[in-house]
């Protein structure tokens, strides 16, 4: 038996009419880079999180990245993380020259263990980067 991971189309279908129709716009306009739409969408999720400022990427890869480095992460840095995860998380952490330190998951969640974290900490830390994973949020 097959068992898709999980039905795009199902989920496309309800909303089709209007996606295609902003997917039209946004291609009429020719402003999908730092357009109006997009400063209208970075403007409306800062809003929604209760931020000064939203900034829309074009990965997680790039949203990580540049979080790292609006916090000045850097060489001789290190960062917390999970092993369990996708490698542009220890990816964005060691192209900015620190050093990905790993804590091992809880088994019953598969998120980051927080007593293993404690201990993991040094005066070298810069951040840590939790991973929710399978709708369960990390214990933070």
């Amino acid at each position: 038996m097959n068992i898709p991971l999980l039905d795009l189309k199902a989920q496309f279908q309800p909303l089709r009419a209007e996606l295609m129709a902003a997917v039209q716009t946004v291609c009429d306009e020719q402003g999908f880079i730092l357009g109006p739409r997009v400063v209208a969408f970075e403007e409306s999720l800062a809003q929604y999180v209760g931020a000064r400022y939203a900034i829309g990427c074009a990965s997680g890869s790039d949203a990580l990245l540049l979080s790292l480095m609006a916090m000045g992460v850097g060489q001789g840095d290190e960062v917390i993380t999970v092993p369990f995860t996708f490698f542009a998380t220890a990816g964005a952490v060691s192209r900015l020259g620190a050093k990905p330190v790993f804590v091992d998951i809880q088994p019953d969640t598969f998120n980051l263990d927080p007593t293993q974290l404690e201990r993991a900490v040094t005066s070298r830390t810069k951040a840590i980067i939790p991973v929710h994973l399978f709708g369960q949020c990390a214990d933070m």
